[in-house]
């Protein structure tokens, strides 16, 4: 077979093998791309949700003037959830506050 006939079919191979390979890259870089703003905008939603809850539980103990030990342990893991998420800003004092609650009516800590 002469040289040129190799070379041919050798750099059509070739061709066709980059062109399956940038198709596929380009297929799961987009999937990766979407996944990235999947999981960021869970993020923000279990993050929003979390918030919302210990800012509602802080108001009604706050009301009350104290928070049971339950109501605390259920607290405290929001906020540790919370905290791994990132930007944690307001809610770091709310938390502070929280914690600060006596833990019975009538009782200071």
């Amino acid at each position: 077979m002469p040289d040129w006939i190799v070379k041919y079919w050798l750099e059509w191979i070739f061709g066709v093998a980059i062109t399956i390979l940038t198709v596929l890259w380009r297929s799961v870089s987009a999937k990766l791309k979407k996944t990235r703003a999947d999981n960021e905008a869970i993020k923000a939603g279990v993050q929003a949700l979390l918030r919302a809850q210990m800012v509602n539980d802080y108001n009604h103990y706050q009301e009350k003037g104290f928070a049971p030990i339950y109501a605390r342990q259920n607290f405290e893991n929001c906020w540790v959830q919370y905290e791994a998420l990132g930007k944690n800003g307001v809610i770091k004092d709310l938390h502070d506050k929280f914690m600060e609650l006596p833990t019975q009516k009538g009782a200071e800590e």
